[in-house]
């Protein structure tokens, strides 16, 4: 069964505490979070206080996704505010072994993502190490895009890899996640989902989702 993770990213953040309300009585197990930094993507979202104040009304399992130049400099901040899940990109800067012990030594789980362009050779000799590794299937830093067809040779490829060397790692996919598409990450384990799920019928589209 997959466990969805809807982007708070597509919340009304004018309204972010009963979006966050709303999400907590739905079947959802994780709630996405995307920090963007301006530099890693041309975009900018919000830091670790905002992370605390979700943690602070929400059971949900927080899963921190860091789109940042520097996410080194970040990993203790984003663990004191309560993520459960912090996963950084291994085309950022710095030592990705570093970076994984360093979550791990704060008692989260280290999760590692790839862009689009990013083959999976590029992180092999870290799946060991890793509890989660995030595909995007849509280039980084904006919500609503289509999700890009190469992304479920990754994901079965994942699972390959995955069930050969019986690793313990999620494969969590995040982009385009929608109706139409939700086939396309059968061997997933977790869906990102923003702007599909996120209208009067959010309830019932993550359950479908699931199934």
């Amino acid at each position: 069964m997959k466990i969805i993770s809807p982007s708070i990213l597509s919340c009304d953040f004018l309204n972010l505490e009963q979006g966050i309300n709303d999400l907590n009585n739905t079947s959802c197990e994780w709630l996405h979070l995307d920090v963007m930094d301006g530099n890693f993507v041309p975009n900018i979202t919000f830091g670790y206080q905002l992370v605390e104040k979700i943690n602070n009304i929400t059971p949900k399992v927080l899963d921190v996704h860091l789109m940042l130049e520097n996410p080194q400099e970040y990993i203790k901040k984003f663990a004191d505010a309560g993520s459960d899940y912090i996963t950084f990109h291994v085309e950022a800067n710095g030592d990705v072994k570093e970076i994984i012990d360093e979550i791990h030594s704060y008692g989260k789980k280290a999760g590692i993502a790839i862009k689009p362009n990013t083959s999976i050779s590029e992180i092999i000799n870290y799946l060991p190490f890793v509890d989660l590794v995030l595909v995007m299937s849509v280039e980084p830093g904006f919500g609503g895009q289509t999700f890009i067809a190469n992304s479920e040779e990754k994901i079965n490829e994942l699972r390959q890899i995955k069930d050969d060397k019986q690793y313990n790692f999620l494969i969590s996919v995040d982009g385009g996640i929608n109706d139409k598409t939700k086939n396309k990450a059968n061997n997933a384990d977790v869906l990102v989902s923003g702007s599909y799920l996120f209208d009067e019928n959010m309830a019932k589209k993550i359950d479908f989702l699931r199934d």
